[in-house]
């Protein structure tokens, strides 16, 4: 019998009850396909700090190096409460970005999905979702302004200052383009390159690296954009994008926006793939102010389930099974309270039942 073994990372404020509803779908998926999921719960984030005194305590790192994949739920407090973590251990600093540097996952994969039948969700008007919104964001994540070299304190006038590097390398450049022209040549066979070179030297670079990786590509057309205009197109006119490529910051914002069109991170999960290992997350927070009122939808979580079936382990149909069970929920006219307002047309159900009911329409395919 095949088995992998799957580090469960649960997290922080919601990420203990999206998880449950996940290890639902993996469970099912084993007896399903005859394999078995070796699922370990290791403490990650504010929760583990305040249990372990880390953030990423030793032992989870030694449970994540022997996993064959990482499911991770999010991580991070309220703004008072994270004053009660020291600055350097609170969870995005302490937790998030060690991991990402200890499996240097430089490929972030983020699939801004929502379905003609579902438009209801977004906040766009009609006629610009049109037939949908489809397209995938691939951002480079260890690199960049966020890893880069940071200092502070205060300089010889006396005056409190803070210095960040920005930095890329064009092996680091070349790599995340490599994987943004494949992904390309597998769907339209249109990539978006999002930059900001008018003003960033580090985006001169970056451009100039991306067209030598794409002469390896000659059926993919590249599309060069500014950031800024990006951000505009993404809330003007979403269905001209099908893959968009860019540096660390710009996705981290961009995939926010993704969300927003969506009308909430809630439905977008995410990859973070490196040489060896990968780890899937939901992309929203971890929501503490709605922790334990069973009205969190568990979509980017499963979701993210999805796409650690198909990348880590290979089961592609079984990944699309997945996501086709949890678009017939919502197409039932299902949802939880955090996507949808009250008094409106949708059937509300709590996270639990959520999850069951996809877990439901999973069993019949």
């Amino acid at each position: 019998m095949t088995k992998h073994k799957i580090a469960i990372l649960e997290g922080d404020g919601i990420g203990p009850e999206i998880m449950a509803e996940a290890v639902k779908i993996l469970e099912l998926v084993a007896v399903r396909n005859k394999i078995q999921f070796d699922l370990v719960h290791g403490a990650f984030g504010a929760s583990a700090y305040f249990e372990h005194g880390h953030s990423f305590p030793e032992a989870t790192k030694q449970l994540c190096d022997s996993a064959d994949a990482i499911l991770k739920g999010p991580i991070g407090l309220s703004f008072e409460e994270s004053k009660k973590i020291p600055v350097d251990m609170q969870p995005e600093r302490g937790a998030l970005l060690p991991l990402r540097r200890r499996y240097n996952t430089f490929a972030n994969f983020r699939p801004v999905y929502l379905p003609k039948a579902l438009a209801h969700f977004s906040p766009l008007k009609p006629e610009i979702i049109g037939e949908g919104i489809d397209f995938i964001i691939i951002r480079e994540l260890v690199g960049g302004l966020y890893f880069g070299h940071k200092e502070g304190g205060t300089n010889a006038e006396g005056r409190r200052y803070v210095k960040e590097t920005l930095e890329y390398d064009e092996d680091q450049i070349a790599r995340i383009a490599s994987v943004a022209f494949k992904t390309a040549s597998k769907r339209k066979k249109v990539l978006h390159n999002i930059h900001k070179s008018n003003v960033l030297k580090s985006s001169v670079l970056w451009n100039e690296v991306m067209n030598e990786v794409g002469a390896g590509y000659p059926d993919v057309e590249v599309k060069h954009i500014l950031v800024d205009a990006a951000a505009t197109y993404l809330c003007l006119n979403p269905g001209q994008f099908d893959v968009m490529v860019m540096e660390n910051m710009f996705g981290d914002i961009l995939s926010d926006q993704g969300g927003g069109i969506l009308g909430s991170l809630g439905l977008m999960p995410s990859a973070c793939v490196g040489p060896d290992k990968a780890y899937y997350e939901p992309s929203h927070g971890s929501a503490p102010d709605i922790a334990g009122k069973n009205i969190a939808n568990p979509y980017s979580m499963i979701g993210s389930v999805a796409m650690m079936l198909e990348m880590s382990f290979g089961m592609e149909q079984e990944s699309k099974n997945v996501w086709h069970a949890m678009q017939s929920v919502f197409a039932q006219g299902y949802s939880t309270a955090d996507l949808s307002k009250p008094g409106s047309s949708v059937k509300m159900i709590g996270t639990g039942a959520f999850g069951d009911l996809v877990v439901s329409e999973l069993k019949k395919l």
